[in-house]
């Protein structure tokens, strides 16, 4: 990395006084847990190992310096299944995050959505009442599909398959859909991000980097003699 390209030393300093920070937040999001799935501990979780990455970063970058610091992966972050050896039932949780990035497209896509259906209401004339239509409308995995066309831009996703012995009665869970989720129980997760597409881009460069011809190598070969 290039002397213009690093980080400066009040850089690294500040992501250390976030890692701090997150640290305390870590602390007292455990110590006022609620139950074993508290969605504030995740979240601390999560805001904790960004900053703990970012710090191990910029201290590279700056000092040719490492932590002890290993932020785990999502599979490691499971724990080891526990669930039934011969599963009779599976469940699919999916998150997957958007972002409005073209609200009039959006409301036109809405409006149109209404005039199909012959109904005239205030619901397209406004982002949350649009995206109540076009998830009314049309199947998660569609949307997904065309989430260019209706304005919305991709964030993270994730699926996980959870195993059981036996499906939950009809409406068992819909008041708390998504509270009761056994770690020990999912089989498998998929996580979509745009933090491994960076991790990407940076094997593909130093993969690029070692197979690219040394240039002043090159400049130290003579050229052939054309009459030899």
């Amino acid at each position: 990395m290039s002397d213009a390209a690093q980080p400066t030393a009040a850089e690294v300093r500040a992501a250390a006084e976030a890692v701090k920070t997150a640290l305390d937040r870590h602390l007292a999001a455990v110590e006022s847990r609620s139950g074993d799935d508290d969605p504030a501990v995740y979240e601390a979780f999560n805001q904790l190992a960004a900053a703990a990455e970012m710090y191990d970063e910029l201290l590279y970058d700056r000092y040719d310096e490492v932590t002890p610091f290993e932020i785990p992966s999502a599979e490691e972050a499971l724990p080891p299944y526990g669930g039934p050896e011969e599963p009779n039932a599976l469940s699919v949780l999916i998150r997957r995050d958007y972002t409005v990035v073209e609200p009039q497209r959006l409301l036109a896509h809405a409006q149109r959505i209404e005039e199909a259906d012959d109904e005239s209401s205030e619901a397209s004339s406004t982002v949350h009442g649009a995206l109540g239509l076009l998830f009314g409308e049309y199947e998660p995995d569609e949307i997904a599909s065309r989430h260019k066309e209706f304005g919305l831009e991709e964030g993270d996703s994730t699926l996980w398959v959870t195993a059981s012995d036996e499906i939950p009665d009809p409406g068992e869970w819909l008041e708390a859909p998504f509270e009761q989720v056994d770690p020990e129980a999912v089989v498998c997760r998929f996580d979509v991000s745009a933090v491994f597409d960076d991790e990407d881009d940076e094997e593909d460069d130093d993969l690029e980097s070692a197979l690219s011809p040394d240039t002043d190598a090159d400049e130290d070969l003579e050229p052939l003699d054309a009459d030899r």
